[in-house]
């Protein structure tokens, strides 16, 4: 997986967050701000404009300015918590001009321990962690298993997807939605469902 990869990765985001965007933003009415979905769209539209004027060389440098974008261009806690994810990727990968999904799966390790450190937050708490932490999870076993990156992408996604609609009955600890108490039950999470949008651009990247 090369820069023209994961450039493609964030070409699906951007066109799979504007597309759920309204959906993003519902379920954010439901539990946060209502603001979810269009802060996405926002950040992910800047970072598609940043990568076309400075042409990251590598994927690292790549997914370092895509999080650096996000944290400038995202309010609340989504663009500090989406851009410290993708910039600890970024980091993961140094200077590498290909990535292997081992390498990936490395990286995606240290996204989440980014997103825990910085948020606080664990598995079950109703947050981007109840998605973030099955894929990275799931990679990893693909990975050990000897699964195609295609494969292993799949996996990644479904585990994310999984986790996210598991945030549903969930009482939210952490964040707005832990103000609700147990009104935040029966709502999934916005973050969570934003992270399963992800990977779910990660898949569709793998398949062009």
């Amino acid at each position: 997986m090369n820069t023209e990869f994961f450039a493609a990765w964030i070409d699906e985001i951007a066109t799979a967050v504007r597309a759920r965007r309204d959906h993003l933003t519902q379920l954010d009415a439901a539990i946060g701000d209502a603001d979810h979905g269009a802060n996405l769209d926002r950040g992910f539209t800047a970072v598609r404009e940043a990568l076309a004027g400075a042409s990251p060389r590598t994927p690292g440098a790549l997914l370092v300015l895509a999080g650096s974008t996000l944290i400038r261009k995202v309010g609340g806690a989504s663009g500090p918590l989406y851009g410290t994810a993708f910039r600890e990727m970024g980091k993961a990968f140094g200077e590498a001009a290909e990535v292997s999904p081992a390498e990936l799966s490395t990286a995606l390790d240290a996204a989440l321990a980014g997103v825990r450190r910085l948020g606080a937050a664990a598995e079950g708490d109703k947050t981007m962690v109840d998605a973030l932490a099955p894929a990275a999870r799931a990679l990893a076993q693909a990975v050990r298993d000897g699964l195609k990156v295609e494969e292993a992408l799949e996996a990644a996604a479904a585990a994310a997807e999984q986790g996210a609609g598991a945030t549903v009955p969930l009482q939210a600890r952490k964040g707005r939605a832990s103000y609700l108490g147990p009104r935040s039950v029966g709502h999934e999470d916005p973050g969570a469902a934003s992270t399963a949008l992800l990977f779910g651009a990660l898949r569709t990247a793998a398949s062009r």
